[in-house]
């Protein structure tokens, strides 16, 4: 951008001291490039201006790329693009149009799209398109000027600017940049694609000053008090006080000076139909992604512990050094990089409402921004919402708030993920949750409070019973028992226990644990949003027809609570006391013949009225991926409990019982019956992981008089993925003298 004499036009002495600002401006004259014809090609003449956004993306306005008649302008044979900076031309190619009308939607067609409808109108009167980089002005309306190119090569090494994360109201010191628009060495010989610039490499053109700017409904309104050079469109509109580019530029008026940007913001609008046809693109999720590899790139070029050249954030800290700031540039970088590192918010208002809760407002969209689709799209965005003018302590208080609460719903869906997506998913919360608690301890004590640690939702309620020996007065087996909150991925966290030396007879140990167990229950499920929790009850051998379900636990606090059976209301399942951490093989391998079984089938144990232990352990290990073995015989003794010691030592994870099963006598009608009941059950799920709540649901169907066969049924539900703990691994198991 040619400026008057001197560099910096009128008022740069006038104004306070601009010396804090010269390294920001360098880096922000760095990012900004030349959009002009493919390398090679002559003459080659100055299209508009860029800025790079992050590595390999380039920034600028969509009317830069058609000409003042609206056509497309000519690029190489491939659609190639020339970005010229630091000395050299480099190819690239339009990836995205935002200008292109979403689809089925009634609008008149981009920018240049058809040769017969000519150029846009100007957006009023007094708009100077030449000023405007010789290319038409889009018209008002849901269209924006922006577009994006992709280098066609990856490895380009080139400086990005800083992209605010939050709306621009008023500028006071503020510049433009334009990218230069002579050509460099080689320029006429081809590309010079990753070439160092050589010692005649033209300069990155001055910047211009801008004496005011607002945003109003066309967007970032300014002026200068020189006449902006030709060309100057899709450059950086720079706010210096927050050290951040806040838009882009758009065009400026001939005669008074005055200017107009695209705000920075309107990328939230990114869509996947905005890319043009032929383009790779960026995703399902283009912002989410562009803005990703933007805070990522800014984060690594910090090079901790490294001798790295000075950086845009630096620059950032000298500017706002000073001001008292407890939220400060650092605190920014390292926090967007870790939202970065997270998938998008399945649903936009979610960041709206933890942006009105961290600022503790009732109106999700509160001083958030207009109301509109894209106000908040990205957790990114959220952040930059947070920033109203509060004190110091406020605006960290509101931080840590909102990056606790990132934290949580963030840990809440990873256990829904399932394999190498999951874990690398849960690793991104527990790095929040970690930055959340460091920056949380210089909060006062009773914001610590309010704000809360990061609470991850438990999915399941573990009550483990674990055998100790037998007692001298009547060989009673004694036990130890504990209740652990489950995360999902065999994560446990033990939350009641009674550990003793000589342990409790098992009846006394329900006792006590019912004692515990309803207020524990009401707790979990409030953490995990209303939604009740699964109870897993782990028992030993001999304890199979543990009627679980059947458990009365108080329906709420109050001290004269109703109890109420849990089997109906929430789902209970029964896991072997036995498997644990260790997984073992023909465990998994069952599992996993389940999971991916296109249909579950019900296999009848035992199979004749005198079953064989070799018969019964042939039976089991011969079973299809899909069996589930289903009894009806009584499993405290008999041959009922050798048929589920032989189904849990074949890995059989999934079982069905009865809690009042016959005994050795043949079976009967009513078995058969049984039996067909629960092949129909079988047939109804489209996988394993629906048959608790299917279970479930039939005991509610049986607590109000209906499927009277499903009143005594037990589900053993053994998932290998989610192990139980090794919870008390000193504990000695001795056997009856």
């Amino acid at each position: 951008m040619a400026a008057p004499e001197g560099g910096h036009g009128p008022g740069w002495g006038e104004r306070a001291d601009r010396e804090k600002y010269a390294h920001l401006l360098g880096h922000a004259g760095r990012a900004t490039v030349a959009v002009r014809p493919a390398p090679g090609v002559t003459p080659a003449p100055l299209w508009g201006s860029g800025v790079f956004v992050a590595p390999g993306w380039v920034l600028t306005c969509a009317h830069v790329l058609t000409s003042g008649d609206g056509r497309h302008r000519a690029t190489g044979p491939d659609g190639e693009i020339g970005v010229a900076f630091d000395g050299r031309v480099v190819a690239a190619r339009l990836e995205y149009d935002l200008s292109r009308p979403a689809p089925l939607r009634a609008a008149a067609p981009p920018c240049g799209t058809a040769e017969e409808d000519g150029p846009e109108a100007p957006e009023d009167p007094g708009t100077d398109r030449e000023a405007a980089g010789s290319g038409p002005v889009p018209a008002p309306g849901p269209r924006v000027d922006l577009a994006l190119l992709r280098l066609l090569d990856p490895g380009v090494r080139h400086p990005c600017a800083w992209l605010s994360d939050q709306p621009a109201a008023l500028l006071e010191d503020a510049f433009i940049f334009r990218g230069h628009d002579q050509d460099p060495p080689g320029a006429g010989r081809g590309p010079v694609s990753g070439a160092a610039p050589g010692p005649d490499a033209a300069p990155v053109d001055p910047f211009i000053a801008v004496r005011f700017g607002a945003r109003d409904a066309r967007g970032l309104q300014f002026g200068t008090d020189v006449r902006v050079t030709p060309g100057a469109s899709g450059g950086p509109l720079l706010d210096c006080d927050r050290g951040e580019v806040v838009g882009i530029v758009k065009g400026s008026h001939r005669e008074d000076r005055l200017g107009l940007a695209v705000p920075v913001t309107e990328l939230r609008g990114l869509a996947p139909h905005h890319l043009v046809p032929g383009a790779a693109g960026l995703g399902d999720d283009p912002y989410h992604a562009l803005m990703g590899l933007h805070d990522r790139w800014h984060w690594a070029g910090q090079d901790l512990g490294g001798p790295g050249e000075p950086t845009w954030f630096d620059a950032q800290h000298a500017i706002m050094s000073g001001r008292g700031r407890l939220w400060g540039v650092q605190e920014r970088l390292q926090a967007l990089d870790l939202l970065a590192s997270l998938p998008a918010p399945r649903d936009p208002l979610v960041v709206a409402a933890a942006v009105a809760e961290a600022l503790g407002r009732a109106d999700p969209r509160g001083r958030t921004g207009r109301a509109g689709p894209w106000t908040l799209r990205t957790w990114r965005d959220g952040h930059g919402a947070l920033y109203q003018g509060s004190d110091p302590y406020t605006e960290l208080c509101a931080f840590v708030h909102y990056l606790r609460i990132v934290a949580q719903r963030t840990a809440d869906e990873a256990r829904e993920v399932p394999g190498d997506e999951g874990v690398a998913l849960r690793t991104a919360a527990e790095r929040l949750e970690l930055f959340v608690t460091a920056k949380a301890v210089v909060l006062l004590p009773r914001d610590r409070e309010r704000i809360g640690p990061v609470r991850r939702r438990p999915d399941a309620l573990l009550v483990e019973f674990e055998p100790l020996f037998y007692d001298d007065a009547g060989g009673r087996q004694l036990f130890n028992w504990s209740v652990s909150e489950g995360y999902g991925q065999g994560r446990w966290q033990r939350v009641e226990i009674q550990e003793t030396r000589d342990g409790v007879p098992f009846e006394q140990a329900c006792d006590q644990v019912l004692q515990r167990l309803g207020p524990r229950l009401l707790r979990a499920d409030d953490a995990a949003g209303g939604a009740r929790v699964r109870l897993e009850v782990a028992v030993p051998e001999e304890r199979w027809h543990t009627p679980a379900d059947r458990w009365r636990v108080p329906a709420s606090t109050r001290r004269a609570a109703r109890l109420r059976p849990l089997g109906p209301t929430r789902a209970v399942v029964l896991r072997d006391q036995g498997r644990r951490q260790e997984v073992d093989p023909a465990w998994l391998r069952r599992w996993q013949g389940l999971a991916a079984a296109g249909r579950m089938t019900a296999l009848r144990v035992p199979a004749g009225p005198r079953a064989s232990v070799s018969g019964l352990s042939r039976l089991l290990e011969e079973a299809d991926e899909g069996a589930v073995p289903a009894l009806c015989r009584s499993v405290a003794d008999g041959t009922g409990l050798e048929a589920v010691g032989w189904t849990l030592d074949t890995g059989h994870p999934v079982a069905l019982w009865l809690a009042e099963g016959h005994g050795e006598r043949d079976c009967d009608r009513v078995c058969d019956a049984f039996h067909r009941e629960v092949s129909q059950l079988l047939g109804a799920p489209k996988s394993v992981a629906e048959i608790p709540e299917l279970v479930r649901e039939l005991r509610a169907k049986a607590a109000e008089g209906g499927a009277s066969w499903a009143r005594d049924l037990v589900l053993l539900y053994d998932d290998p993925d989610n192990p139980i703990p090794q919870l008390f691994p000193g504990a000695t198991q001795l056997s009856p003298p």
